[in-house]
């Protein structure tokens, strides 16, 4: 009697986990992307961090607070001393690019940013052609 009740118990819990869980999940894939009308551009930020030993393309809602995306040249090759390519860094972008046709953003606000503080104030080499892949994909660019 004593012992059938505790599995009893944690079979009710584990059915009852499973769909707050579902709809946890639901509730966050609604809100992934901005609310979209028909024709209107929505925009997001993309924050382009370039220094010389890596690319960040990074994607966020316009607060800054949601990240959508993020892509770094580490993630798209394999030799450490690539990160920071041009190469990389377009692969990141078009990455990027690709993901936010998927939520529907038309159009990107970008923020350049180099290392800056004590280090360099002159983005690394992977900025330019992150931008001009984000730009050659078809995504409106907004202020930079």
């Amino acid at each position: 009697h004593g012992s059938s009740t505790p599995t009893a118990h944690s079979k009710a819990q584990s059915s009852a986990m499973a769909p707050k869980k579902a709809a946890a999940q639901v509730e966050t894939e609604v809100k992934l992307g901005p609310s979209v009308r028909e024709g209107e551009i929505v925009f997001g930020v993309a924050h382009i961090f370039a220094s010389f030993n890596d690319t960040f393309v990074h994607v966020t809602d316009l607060s800054g607070r949601e990240t959508l995306i993020r892509v770094t040249g580490g993630m798209k090759v394999k030799a450490d001393r690539d990160e920071s390519s041009p190469y990389a860094a377009m692969l990141a972008a078009q990455d990027v690019a690709a993901r936010c046709k998927e939520l529907g953003i038309g159009a990107l606000h970008v923020k350049l940013r180099a290392t800056g503080g004590t280090g360099t104030r002159t983005p690394g080499p992977g900025a330019q052609s992150a931008l001009r892949a984000l730009a050659r994909s078809g995504m409106k660019i907004g202020r930079i």
